[in-house]
């Protein structure tokens, strides 16, 4: 059986790839307390004592939240610091899965649909995106690092205070409209989805060093809104603000051309999912803490 470390521990993804890849895999997840990637020689001592067939690197140091209380002067340093302080026990591991962001693309050009030869076309002018830029580069000149970049991914354990899906099933649940600032279009992918690509990249040995992981189905913030209505039963109301150009959305033609014939959870069908968990997790919601 396999060995699995991911990184992040305490994070939205990672927590959701811990706890379905434990069923067939030997997985260790590790929060922050106990496994600072800051520190080279303890994570150099960690992955050689490990012994690890796979790792996957979910961990990010992302200032973007407001109530993150991370600097965003330290970004750049910070991911590449935790990057490369993996990178250096290559030895030491068969694969390393990090996954990287279409932030990588710089946010102010984004187009519809970005495929992987968008990339390199523009130098991220923020932190993060730059940071997760210099990660692809050096991937693109390894053996053993594969990129599965990410674009908006949603599920359980997300914050429900700022990203979009679990902001509105939240909402409703509390008898609340949902209030749109920006109509924006992405390409929304369920986190459950996201997993089973990941066990494919686990157990089969990829052709190439980089995917744009996403459904390739793109869907407007009020569509979803009115999803997620139509899901609840309730009428608490939809407010948009402002209508946006903006659309956040990748290529998924070189994925799909490697896993094959993947059957992505249809949108309606993973916001029930999620709808239904946070009833029953309804003691997580503070009707004062809503980003908007």
């Amino acid at each position: 059986m396999k060995k699995i470390l991911i990184t992040g521990g305490g994070g939205f993804i990672a927590r959701n790839l811990a706890e379905q890849l434990s069923f067939e895999f030997i997985v260790d997840a590790p929060k922050k307390n106990e496994l600072n990637l800051l520190e080279a020689e303890n994570v150099f001592r960690y992955i050689k004592k490990g012994d690890f067939n796979v790792i996957i690197h979910a961990a990010t140091y992302d200032a973007a939240p407001k109530n993150s209380g991370k600097d965003p002067g330290k970004v750049l340093e910070n991911n590449l610091k935790m990057f490369f302080n993996i990178v250096r026990c290559k030895d030491y591991f068969e694969k390393l899965i990090f996954l990287g962001s279409g932030a990588e693309f710089d946010r102010e050009h984004w187009t519809p649909r970005m495929n992987e030869g968008f990339f390199d076309k523009y130098v991220p002018n923020d932190q993060y995106g730059f940071s997760k830029y210099i990660m692809t580069k050096y991937t693109l000149a390894s053996n053993n690092i594969v990129n599965l970049r990410l674009f908006a991914v949603f599920g359980k354990y997300e914050d429900w205070r700022y990203r979009v899906v679990s902001n509105y099933c939240c909402k409703v649940l509390m008898n609340l409209p949902i209030i749109i600032p920006q109509n924006k279009r992405f390409d929304f992918l369920y986190v459950n989805d996201f997993v089973k690509i990941v066990k494919w990249f686990i157990e089969n040995n990829n052709r190439h060093k980089v995917y744009n992981v996403c459904s390739g189905y793109i869907f407007d913030f009020k569509t979803v809104a009115e999803k997620v209505l139509e899901i609840s039963g309730k009428k608490t109301g939809i407010i948009v603000k402002q209508e946006s150009s903006l659309e956040y959305s990748g290529d998924n033609s070189l994925l799909l051309g490697e896993i094959g014939n993947f059957q992505f959870t249809k949108l309606e069908v993973a916001i029930q999912d999620l709808y239904s968990w946070y009833q029953s997790q309804s003691e997580l919601i503070n009707i004062n803490e809503f980003h908007y």
